[in-house]
């Protein structure tokens, strides 16, 4: 294997690492802000416990399809690269005509995370 070959591949781990970085700073952000977000909207004293749980009731409960951010997918594609499936995550990616994530429509994010999260699951 020639120096830049081994370098090209050096550079490309790098760069995954360094997405999967970006993936669990992002994952940790939203995961710290929706705390503060929920514990900021509802006061303490707020009314009996028998209120809150009619109000929680009276509402429909709607399933909501996540919109997934090129930061989200990355870092699941990078989970299961570590997983041991990274020649799978990179032909998910090749399948849609790209190189690299962010060269995939975002309208293709949910479904590239339904099929890789298929993986190893058969």
């Amino acid at each position: 294997m020639s120096k830049m070959s081994q370098l090209s591949q050096q550079l490309d781990e790098l760069v995954r690492c360094g997405e999967a970085l970006i993936g669990v700073a992002e994952s940790l952000r939203e995961l710290f802000s929706g705390e503060e977000a929920s514990a900021e909207a509802e006061p303490v004293n707020a009314g009996s416990a028998v209120e809150k749980k009619a109000k929680v009731k009276k509402e429909p409960v709607q399933e909501e399809k996540k919109a997934y951010t090129l930061e989200d997918v990355r870092t699941i594609l990078a989970e299961k690269s570590r997983e041991g499936f990274t020649e799978e995550v990179k032909a998910v990616i090749a399948k849609r005509g790209a190189k690299k994530l962010s060269g995939i429509d975002p309208a293709e994010y949910e479904a590239i995370v339904a099929e890789v999260e298929g993986l190893g699951n058969a």
